[in-house]
């Protein structure tokens, strides 16, 4: 056994077998990670359709799952019996792929310690294990090679963020990365960085991001009017939808708000944090400017309608169709330094997009847009406000800008088919 993955298992064994009682009090008081622990202790349901999986795709979140989406739509055309099994971590993600597998067994994730990995293993026995995007899992992936499993790191990103930990740990991280079949990455850049890590160049593609073809698919105009209703929206109404906001850029978001409000009085704002659980600290926010708001679920209940100038967005799911309604679209963790959120989500309804400095996990789409001319990056808040209100005064140009945006999720699509052939190419018997 390498040294490095000696300690890694040892170390990490011991660590989470103590703390494994605070680990299920805090899941019981959090409410977070509380269901499936025997999933995640490698007790996998004693299904056939599990056990008779020839593919395992493990994805994090709901961003991995909808990714996961749209390549096992092209693996199902490569491999018509190429039967499948999704694994997710968190309890979000889990409940949306339920919802969108449909006749693909989910299950909870096992924790990247020994006896969870080789437990689940053990049961499932796949022949390939495929991790989508920064899953780099190191008791998963050398006890999968160990038992003859396969293994590809499919539409991989690696930001510059988490490179800089990586390096710190070279040695360690070569000897996980021996046990990767294929490394298809998004970008040439994540490419130079997996190999920085220590991955064989002969085993590194570049096949471009899934999520560009799956955002094309998703953004159905028809449920604009839908989410107009919703939300108690004209179409000549200016809004202002700032997603994905994280821990100070709340206050920000509002300063730019109120500046725009000073020009354009009716203008509403849509504001989403990333984290639900904040709305308490958003209203606190509101309440201290006394700024008029509503809560987006307090709109479900009947004869309920939204009257305030600013909505937050409670609800899970809904961000993307709101961007469809947004004149102005803001793509949050980016004037805060945490990498950004995907401003593809906005670009793919005919939206300029604005962001801040910090898009580190986004680059490559910044880089996309920016070539279009529609990614519009602000460094402050004067600088938002400025470049805000004069696209907002200049419709046709917001217009064309607009197009642009889309035009640039457009032209990158077929990154899912390639990477579901990477996949395919790794099944023994596969065309």
């Amino acid at each position: 056994m390498n040294p490095w993955y000696a300690a890694y298992t040892i170390l990490g064994s011991a660590a989470f077998l103590s703390s494994l009682p605070m680990i299920w009090v805090y899941s019981r008081l959090s409410g977070r990670f509380k269901r499936g622990w025997k999933e995640r202790l490698g007790f996998l349901p004693r299904e056939r359709s599990i056990r008779d999986s020839r593919i395992w795709i493990h994805a994090s979140s709901l961003g991995e799952v909808r990714v996961a989406g749209a390549i096992v739509a092209h693996l199902e055309d490569f491999v018509p019996d190429a039967r499948m099994m999704l694994s997710v971590t968190t309890d979000h993600g889990f409940e949306s792929a339920k919802i969108a597998a449909q006749y693909i067994p989910v299950v909870h994730a096992p924790l990247d310690f020994l006896f969870s990995v080789r437990k689940a293993l053990s049961f499932a026995r796949p022949e390939v294990m495929v991790f989508l995007e920064t899953e780099i899992w190191p008791a998963w992936i050398v006890e999968a090679r160990r038992r003859g499993i396969r293994c590809a790191l499919i539409n991989g990103r690696i930001s510059p963020r988490s490179i800089r930990w990586y390096r710190r740990f070279a040695p360690f991280f070569r000897n996980v990365l021996e046990g990767m079949d294929v490394c298809s990455m998004i970008t040439e850049e994540d490419r130079r960085r997996i190999l920085s890590m220590g991955a064989d160049p002969a085993k590194v593609k570049v096949n471009g991001n899934a999520k560009y073809d799956l955002l094309s698919r998703q953004a159905d105009t028809s449920t604009i009017p839908k989410m107009r209703e919703i939300l108690n929206l004209t179409p000549s109404d200016l809004v202002f939808v700032a997603g994905s906001t994280r821990e100070g850029e709340e206050e920000m978001v509002l300063d730019v708000y109120e500046r725009l409000r000073t020009t354009f009085p009716g203008i509403v704002l849509i504001l989403a944090p990333r984290h639900i659980a904040r709305t308490p600290r958003i209203e606190s926010l509101l309440r201290q400017r006394s700024l008029e708001y509503q809560i987006r679920t307090q709109l479900s209940r009947r004869g309920v309608k939204r009257t305030a100038p600013i909505l937050i967005l409670d609800s899970f799911g809904e961000l993307f169709n709101a961007y469809g309604v947004g004149s102005i679209n803001f793509c949050g963790a980016s004037l805060v330094p945490l990498g950004g959120q995907n401003p593809m989500e906005a670009a793919v309804w005919g939206k300029a997009v604005f962001y801040g400095p910090s898009m580190d996990d986004f680059l490559d789409a910044k880089i996309l847009l920016e070539k279009e001319g529609a990614g519009i990056e602000v460094k402050d808040v004067a600088d938002f406000s400025e470049k805000a209100i004069s696209l907002l005064r200049q419709t046709d140009r917001m217009a064309y800008l607009g197009e642009r945006a889309r035009r640039a999720v457009v032209a990158n699509h077929g990154a899912a088919k390639r990477h579901a052939g990477v996949i395919a190419g790794l099944l023994k018997g596969a065309p």
